[in-house]
Order: structure tokens, then sequence, then C-alpha cells
């Protein structure tokens, strides 16, 4: 793949591992962030950074996007919409350059299905505000790329770590909890096997696509917590029933206990070529223990 020139709205930390492995090949990187210190910081890694707070389009904008090729949208809707879409879908729908557009979304869009399989095909049944939130935004899209012709992708993510963000990290601090709840089971992904697909597709555009970014094998947190555990060399913590566990926990944290679901990642294989480095929590554990340690 010849190296372009991607903007990423919202270079945090996913779109962030990406871009540096992109830069490194060569590639001419931007986006956007909410803060000045961040901004200075990635302009610091060779970033051209732009402010943007999601509620206004800053004046000099039209700017930002000569010559781009690839679009990656990581900005979560809000209540009242999809930022990007409505402040600069315009903007990228007027790129006569524009090769791959790609919107990061979340599995919660297919909410809860009792641990049953899902894939691309599923029906969309969100069962929390911000799934609903994501299905709305990918309708958004959708409408403005059916509309304009756009190189559309749709990346659906389940729970993402790597490292400075991952079980272990809640273990050393003392926050890990053993949480059971049986037969309930939650799809993840390392932050780089997101990379690895995005780069994939952009290697091989297939506009209209819609992929699940997912490890292959969905696991009990439970699990998780006692492996991470093990790594680094801590008792684990005694178990905690999950109708016990709930009485202490957040609304948004009891929100990710309702959705019970397993996540196919069969088409990032077949029609992309991808190859997952961390096929299951274990591998990426492993390795974010490993690197930490070297």
């Amino acid at each position: 793949m010849e190296p372009g020139n991607l903007f990423c709205f919202g270079l945090g930390y996913t779109a962030g591992r990406l871009a540096r492995t992109l830069a490194a090949d060569g590639w001419s990187v931007a986006g956007t962030c909410r803060s000045a210190e961040q901004a200075a910081h990635l302009s610091e890694q060779g970033f051209r950074m732009h402010l943007f707070d999601g509620t206004s389009r800053p004046a000099a904008a039209e700017a930002w996007f000569d010559g781009v090729t690839h679009v990656l949208v990581s900005v979560p809707p809000g209540p009242d919409g999809d930022p990007v879409a409505e402040h600069f879908g315009a903007a990228v729908a007027g790129l006569s350059s524009l090769a791959w557009l790609g919107y990061l979304s979340t599995t919660g869009v297919y909410g809860n299905t009792d641990g049953q399989w899902v894939d691309e095909t599923a029906q969309l049944k969100p069962d929390v505000p911000r799934s609903a939130r994501r299905v709305a935004a990918e309708q958004a899209w959708q409408d403005l790329a059916g509309g304009r012709g756009l190189p559309l992708h749709i990346f659906r993510l389940p729970g993402i770590y790597g490292p400075g963000r991952s079980t272990l990290d809640q273990v050393r601090a003392g926050k890990a909890r053993r949480i059971v709840k049986p037969g309930h089971k939650f799809s993840r992904i390392h932050v780089d096997d997101i990379g690895r697909a995005l780069r994939a597709s952009m290697a091989r555009p297939n506009p209209g696509a819609i992929y699940n970014v997912c490890d292959d094998e969905p696991a009990a947190p439970a699990d998780v917590t006692a492996f991470a555990c093990g790594l680094v060399g801590a008792d684990p913590p005694p178990p905690i029933p999950f109708d016990e566990a709930a009485k202490t926990m957040s609304p948004m944290g009891l929100s990710f206990w309702l959705d019970n679901r397993r996540v196919r990642n069969d088409r990032i294989k077949e029609e992309l070529g991808v190859e997952l480095a961390y096929p299951s929590f274990r591998e990426g554990l492993t390795a974010i223990f490993q690197s930490e340690r070297e």
C-alpha cells in the first residue's frame, strides 16, 4: 500500500496507535483532539493537530483537508447526533482525493443475544442509549455515503485493550475484581489488531462494507482477571457473584453487563486477509506484560 494522507477525527488511543504505524511507513497524518495540551503532545510526535470540541466547526477548518486521501472517524456521537457528520460531513463529501473513509462503531449495536453468536448481518437491537446513538451515527454516515458516493467502511469494535489500558493495569492498581456471572462472556480486541484490520481495509477498499473487529475467543471477565494475576504474580481477588457486585456498580458499569453476546470475526479474515496477532486475551496480555518487562 502506497503512503497516503490520513486525517483522524479524534486522534486518541486507538487512532493514535494506527497513526504511528502509518507515519513510520511514510504517511502524512493529521487529526483533531479536544485539548490544547493533547494537541501539543501529538504535534511533537509529528502529527498536524487541530482543536475540535464537538460543538462547533472552527473557522479555519476548510484548509484542514488539503490532499487528504483517507479519513478515520473515531469521535463518539452525543445525545444530539454525530458531531463529525454534522459539522464536517459536507467537507468530507467534497474531497475529490478521498480513497477511503472509516467509521469506528461498537458491537453494542447488536444488543443482548443471551450469549448467541452474531455476525455483521445480525439485526441491530441496541438496548442502552449510547449504543442507540451509535446506530443513528452509522445510519447518518451511510446516508451521506449513499447520497455522495463516499467510500465508507464501518468497523464495529468490542472492548478495547492494549498497552497502558488492560487488566494488568487494574491488577497492579489493586482495582481488579473477579466478578462471576455464569454463561456471560465479552468479546475483546487488542488495539494493534484494530490497526491491522484498518490497514487491511485501506489496502483493499470495499465501500459499504461493515466489519466486526474482535478476537477469536469471547471470554468471561473473571477468567481474564485470573490470567492477568498469574502474569504479574498476584493472588487473584476472591470471586464475587454478579448480583452482589452489581449493588456497588455505577450505572455505566452496570450497563456493560446488560449485554451478553459472542461476536464473529470471519469477515475480516475472509475478505481482508487479516491474521490476528492476538487471537485471545492470553496472547494479548502476555505480549503487553513481556513488552513492559523489556
